[in-house]
């Protein structure tokens, strides 16, 4: 446009006039012709306007690489990987880390969710304090010498702490209380006539979880039960969220002989899961961090 020349006067309208009316600096057209009309030596590189930080995106790519595959987890996004580098002293923008990723494909895989009505968003299921509410749920996998297996979980909705987890052949009403029991033994110290009053239960509408028999065991217990809206799983989204977790980094990358081996293998996930999986919610603390650390507030105040 600066090249054209005016019908009236026959001379061109120039750079600067072009600017000025198009309201845009002179100094992004030279930039471009550098970049476009230069020398490929002489080039600017290509990327983010700006000092780069501690160290150049190379550097920083290899130590995001390297939490990576320093983290005992799969598909971890990058919030958590900035958080583990400054964990490590390494103090870099979250929006760069998001940059490096998305350019090199390291970033977590999204799933595409659906539209729902308020029912399933009015209020919270997120406590103020451990052990006010929990989550139970069941997932399937297969073992190579007993076949199919379920495996029932217990979550605090507080922390996201899995207090409870049990792998099983059959998946009866009975089976599904061993993640309750194991959660109240642990947490409350014994397994006894409402030992457990004032905690809340969430499940969905399961035949295990409103059969007659599990209903009546956790009112024992003084568990009060809380069942989710039909067909919102997001109702029961933290025993849903640590779940998916647990797919990831343990039930589709390895293959157990027996349901017994299976077992085994949840329990010490379970540990490495509360001590090791920090959570964005919690301030980038793991779940166990936030229990002993909301534990501990109660007692000060009281």
């Amino acid at each position: 446009m600066s090249q054209t020349h005016s019908p009236s006067g026959g001379r061109r309208y120039g750079l600067q006039r072009v600017c000025r009316v198009w309201n845009r600096p002179r100094s992004t057209v030279y930039e471009q012709r550098k970049r476009l009309n230069g020398p490929p030596e002489l080039r600017p590189a290509a990327g983010k306007r700006g000092p780069e930080g501690p160290c150049r995106d190379e550097k920083l790519l290899g130590h995001i690489q390297a939490v990576l595959a320093d983290s005992p987890f799969h598909g971890e996004g990058h919030r958590k990987v900035w958080a583990r580098l400054r964990f490590q002293g390494i103090r870099t923008s979250r929006d760069r880390v998001r940059r490096l990723m998305r350019e090199h494909g390291l970033q977590a895989p999204q799933r595409a969710g659906h539209r729902h009505g308020p029912k399933a968003h009015d209020g919270t299921i997120i406590p103020e304090r451990p052990h006010v509410m929990w989550g139970t749920d069941l997932t399937g996998t297969m073992t190579v010498q007993d076949g199919h297996a379920a495996v029932f979980v217990a979550v605090d909705h507080y922390s996201g702490e899995c207090v409870g987890i049990h792998a099983c052949i059959t998946a009866t009403r009975f089976e599904a209380l061993e993640p309750i029991r194991q959660g109240v033994r642990d947490h409350f110290g014994a397994f006894g006539r409402e030992v457990a009053n004032g905690l809340s239960l969430r499940h969905d509408h399961g035949s295990q979880y409103v059969s007659k028999h599990f209903q009546n065991e956790i009112k024992f217990l003084g568990i009060t039960p809380s069942p989710a809206f039909v067909r919102e799983p997001e109702g029961n989204g933290c025993a849903e969220r640590f779940i998916r977790t647990l797919k990831e980094n343990l039930l589709w990358v390895r293959t157990f002989q027996t349901v017994e081996e299976l077992r085994q293998g949840l329990l010490e996930f379970k540990e490495i899961y509360n001590q090791q999986w920090i959570i964005e919610r919690l301030g980038y603390r793991t779940p166990a961090q936030a229990r002993k650390e909301a534990c501990i507030s109660v007692e000060v105040a009281a």
